[in-house]
């Protein structure tokens, strides 16, 4: 593999500081997304030494771009989305603010009775009718969150002629049902996820992963209780202050 690289012995710049220049701008313009480059290509490409180009690339590994493993060389590190919770949040925008393409992939979608604790937290009698929905997430084609969310059946059946295969389940829930998420609550816990959820989102055996407990709701009614089974190693949540 080769590519265009270029120093300036001039530049009072240290060489290994332009070659991770260089390096940085061409990961950000995605040209290394079949292979990172070896040591010996990128000392071939800048005309540099070997401790030079090592420098450069341990830098890059500082900051998360690039991973070095014994045996598999160094591979691109997958971006790991960042979910501010300062406010009212979606995991579609997340995703799509990050650059990648998002989409659900509909697992089940349909009439249900709704279990206890999910009647009693939407204000329903026991043995109620809900929505049950079950969504698997994607950034890009990694799944990154399993959702099973439960509505109230009357208010909220519509949804199930909306499109939910893409975008906010918010958005639809508003244009569809005449419902507009107004407030909230989450909690949010580690986990380790049982084998079925683990299989459908991919991931290895005893990966953790964080269990998020919403409730929403349009003005002072709950319209939807929703769990979420979502990668540690792909998400995490970051807390702001204003």
């Amino acid at each position: 593999m080769t590519v265009a690289g270029h120093v300036d012995r001039s530049n009072p710049l240290p060489l290994w500081a332009q070659v991770l220049g260089d390096l940085r701008a061409k990961l950000a313009d995605g040209e290394f997304r079949d292979r990172f480059p070896t040591d010996d290509e990128l000392v071939a490409t800048y005309g540099v030494s070997r401790q030079t180009v090592r420098e450069a690339v341990r830098r890059l590994q500082g900051e998360g771009l690039l991973e070095r493993r014994r045996g598999r060389g160094t591979t691109l590190t997958e971006p790991v989305l960042e979910q501010p919770l300062r406010a009212l949040y979606s995991l579609a925008r997340t995703v799509s603010h990050h650059g990648l393409a998002e989409r659900s992939e509909v697992l089940a979608a349909g009439r249900r009775t709704a279990p206890d604790d999910v009647a009693q937290a939407l204000g329903l009698r026991r043995g109620g009718d809900v929505v049950f929905l079950e969504r698997l997430r994607f950034a890009d084609e990694e799944p990154i969150s399993l959702e099973r969310s439960w509505l109230p059946w009357a208010p909220a059946r519509r949804i199930l002629h909306a499109d939910l295969e893409h975008g906010p389940l918010y958005d639809a829930l508003a244009d569809v049902c005449g419902l507009r998420v107004t407030s909230g609550s989450e909690r949010i816990s580690p986990i380790l996820p049982p084998a079925e959820d683990r299989a459908l989102l991919r991931m290895p055996a005893r990966a953790a992963a964080f269990l998020v407990e919403r409730r929403a709701n349009a003005l002072d009614r709950p319209v939807e209780v929703r769990r979420s089974t979502v990668r540690g190693d792909r998400y995490r949540f970051v807390a702001e202050w204003p």
